[in-house]
């Protein structure tokens, strides 16, 4: 019999895994914003890759991408209900970074 938590982890890890996406749930738990602002926030992504990665998390039905009819275009990203329920992976990664960030020196 497969390990049942294995593949708990497993599927979560393919929706939220990756060097981007926590980055980006992490910076959409508590607010709306537009892809220049999550750019800003996270430079060294390229505005390729997270545009990937912010369409993956819109198909996975945790990223709501609104697009406002105006000019220029106007395009906001916010958690989902369903994103809403990652907020305590969130924070408890975000918490063990805060008590082992003099272990690793901060990000590299």
């Amino acid at each position: 019999m497969q390990d049942q938590s294995y593949c708990a982890v497993e599927i979560t890890a393919e929706i939220i895994g990756g060097k981007w996406k926590p980055l980006i749930l992490f910076y959409l738990q508590n607010k709306t914003r537009r892809f220049g602002e999550i750019h800003r926030l996270i430079p060294r992504v390229t505005k390729k890759i997270l545009t990937q990665r912010l369409r993956e998390l819109e198909n996975g039905g945790i990223v709501r991408r609104k697009v406002y009819a105006q000019v220029p275009p106007r395009v906001e990203y916010s958690l989902t209900r369903h994103g809403q329920s990652l907020r305590p992976i969130l924070e408890s990664m975000s918490a063990w970074g805060d008590q082992h960030r003099s272990r690793y020196g901060g990000a590299q």
